[in-house]
Parts: C-alpha cells; sequence; structure tokens
C-alpha cells in the first residue's frame, strides 16, 4: 500500500512539475510593409502571458507581454535581442525585427 501511495504521489508530482509543451508552427516571413519574403517553421511555448519561440536550437523569449486594455490593444513586450514579441491570439505570435525589416508571423494549430 505504502509502495502505491509513494507511486502515485511522485506520478502526480512529476506531472506537475513539467513544463509547457511545444507546438510546432507554420510561421509567415514579410517585410514590416508586408511584402512575402517566405515561410518557416518553429517551435512555440506558450505561456498566456508570455511566450518562447525556437528553432535550430535558438530560443527567443517575449518576455512579459502588457497590454492596457487587452480588448483594444495587442499584448506585447520587446525581448532581449531587441525584437518586437506580439501575442495576436490564442493560436497566432508574432517577433518583429526593425533592424532587418523582417515580421514572422506563426499560426498554430
Amino acid at each position: 500500500m505504502l509502495r502505491l501511495t509513494v507511486f502515485i504521489f511522485i506520478t502526480l508530482l512529476a506531472g506537475c512539475a513539467s513544463g509547457p509543451k511545444g507546438v510546432e508552427c507554420a510561421g509567415e516571413v514579410t517585410t514590416l510593409y508586408g511584402q512575402p519574403m517566405g515561410q518557416t517553421q518553429a517551435k512555440i511555448f506558450d505561456l498566456v502571458s508570455a511566450f518562447t519561440v525556437s528553432r535550430d536550437g535558438v530560443q527567443v523569449q517575449s518576455g512579459t507581454l502588457q497590454s492596457l486594455d487587452r480588448f483594444k490593444y495587442v499584448p506585447s513586450a520587446v525581448t532581449a535581442e531587441g525584437y518586437y514579441a506580439q501575442r495576436l491570439s490564442d493560436k497566432q505570435f508574432r517577433l518583429i525585427n526593425p533592424y532587418q525589416d523582417t515580421m514572422i508571423t506563426w499560426t498554430c494549430p
């Protein structure tokens, strides 16, 4: 009985301790003015108030997304790399790199 209790406790603890599951998402690469530049793929880890984009071993963390009014303004943040990160919806995420005139919008299943 003690073994079963310990097993259940460890199983529950492991389930609670696991991190967010990443989702493979398709991305559209454009210029800041919307000129198409191609397609990409990345794994998005959605934390609701933040997200992480991971591709080819490189990760970009959005930081805490903020909005004065989520019904009027897109929750956004500036990453440590200087990119502008936006959560467009529960399935769409965007990183904007103003230095290279590039914007990537990922749409997740």
